[in-house]
């Protein structure tokens, strides 16, 4: 199991972000794999992230998880509690 991207604070919310690494699915329909990320990265991977608002939210996951590496944040929204 992953580390959660942050921990709770005060008057921090919950927030799921869909994740998938693109360049995993790419090579995945390519019957290859990366040398880096686990397949189930061409899969939709869902985080909680605590944060003060949706933007702070998708910041914290875009710096663990990098656009520049191949993924992409497919959505952000708060969670019911």
């Amino acid at each position: 199991m992953e580390k959660p991207l942050h921990c709770p604070r005060p008057g921090s919310r919950a927030y799921e972000v869909v994740i998938y690494n693109r360049q995993v699915r790419a090579l995945l329909k390519e019957n290859e794999s990366h040398p880096d990320y686990d397949d189930r990265w061409a899969d939709l991977m869902r985080q909680t992230v605590e944060a003060a608002d949706a933007e702070e939210a998708e910041a914290m996951a875009a710096r663990r998880y990098p656009p520049e590496a191949g993924f992409v944040i497919a959505s952000v929204k708060a969670v019911s509690q």
